[in-house]
């Protein structure tokens, strides 16, 4: 049997780059369910979680256990957490590998050049919805697990691999439900070593230590309809709505701080979806909605800015006469990982081991189950080779990215 100590990159690069087309047929698999929350109109995960253990147990993995979140908005009442685990000769440190199963709508049909959900092989990458985010890092997970299995290795440590639901809607059935559920008895560690290969870059250099805290709001304002020939009979809604919009917006001029490890370096309050108020132009509209995405730094808590968007909402509902309700769709706080931390180290060795490159620590502004993860205390980082094709028409992921990051995850296995 092979011994840890002499696995060489070469090695690692060498096998992995001849699984290829196994790399296809997951992606293709896995593409084949569309595994869309309710909230986008699908039955969740369940169905493409099935498929996937099946395929791992043909494929040699031995060791599930599925921690199941109920859902009754789904026909099949829940929603799967799946772990499947390579032992290792040392369990007292565990390398997790975490990738989510569901994804997002397609969106526009006629954008895409072929079926969102029949993964195509052309031209180096597989083109489908959700091959990227995150069907790449499931399946470069896989692909470095399995490298241990075929080659017969027993790893230095016990590797694990975790396939969540629910992480496009705010891990309400995934992550959070795990640290929930299982908080007497913890799936995790604070000496384990968590990767999450859910955003990065296309030559796999940066880091993920710090996210920026997210605030989404549902802004209705009540007004008073009236016909559009008696604005004097009404309280327009859709004029507070977009003085609102404006002013909640302004906000980035408050929140004024920069943090060069983000881009843009800055805190953001966009208004983003607009709901339809009155169907007819001779109408004033007594009732208006929109949303606002705010991606803040996390220099700033989340409860003084809740203070300053209370205060601007007073202020448009004394000025216009409006009453105004503010409902938090997503509202998550996150602590960084410091850029000395064992696992930030261990991907920078993996890295150079097998790319030879150079990482650095980065902050991003999008979401991911770091967030959780870090406020329980535990270090965990975002790393990936991609494009960042997410949430696209035509997204893609490139066969050599998935390579050469099932490469880097096994090295790191055998480094941690």
């Amino acid at each position: 049997m092979p011994d840890t100590g002499k696995i060489t990159a070469s090695l690692i690069s060498r096998w992995v780059g001849e699984q290829k087309p196994l790399i296809v047929e997951l992606e293709r698999l896995l593409t084949s369910f569309p595994a869309l929350a309710p909230e986008s109109g699908g039955d969740g995960e369940l169905e493409k979680c099935c498929a996937l253990e099946e395929k791992l147990r043909s494929l040699g993995f031995r060791d599930f256990e599925r921690f199941d979140a109920p859902d009754p908005r789904v026909p099949s009442g829940i929603r799967p957490n799946l772990v499947v685990t390579v032992p290792g000769k040392n369990d007292g440190v565990r390398l997790w590998v975490m990738s989510h199963l569901d994804v997002v709508p397609p969106g526009d049909l006629s954008k895409w050049e072929t079926d969102p959900w029949t993964a195509v092989e052309k031209d180096g990458a597989v083109y489908g919805r959700g091959v990227e985010d995150n069907q790449q890092g499931l399946v470069s997970s896989v692909i470095a697990a399995l490298f241990f299995i075929k080659n017969g290795i027993v790893p230095e440590y016990t590797l694990k691999l975790l396939f969540m639901a629910d992480e496009e809607n705010g891990s309400v059935f995934g992550m959070q439900y795990l640290l929930k559920e299982c908080s007497r008895n913890p799936l995790f560690s604070k000496s384990d070593f968590i990767i999450i290969p859910d955003g990065g870059d296309s030559l796999g250099e940066t880091i993920e230590v710090a996210e920026k805290n997210i605030l989404w709001l549902n802004v209705i304002i009540q007004g008073k309809q009236s016909h559009g020939s008696r604005p004097d009979l009404g309280i327009n809604a859709y004029h507070a709505g977009c003085d609102l919009a404006l002013k909640l917006h302004g906000l980035e001029r408050r929140f004024s701080a920069r943090n060069p490890l983000f881009e843009p370096d800055y805190s953001t309050f966009q208004a983003t979806k607009k709901e339809a108020n009155v169907p007819n132009i001779n109408t004033i509209p007594g009732e208006d909605l929109f949303c606002m995405d705010c991606r803040i730094l996390p220099e700033y808590k989340l409860d003084v800015v809740r203070a300053a968007v209370k205060e601007v909402v007073a202020e448009i509902e004394r000025d216009y006469g409006v009453s105004v309700s503010v409902k938090e769709e997503q509202a998550v706080e996150s602590v960084s990982v410091s850029p000395e931390a064992p696992v930030v180290k261990l991907i920078h060795s993996a890295v150079e081991t097998v790319l030879g490159r150079k990482c650095r620590p980065v902050g991003i502004g999008g979401g991911t189950v770091a967030a959780y993860l870090r406020n329980a205390g535990y270090d965990a980082v975002v790393w990936s080779i991609m494009d960042e094709t997410a949430h696209q028409p035509n997204e893609y992921s490139k066969l050599d990215n998935i390579i050469g990051e099932a490469s880097v995850l096994a090295a790191a296995a055998c480094l941690c």
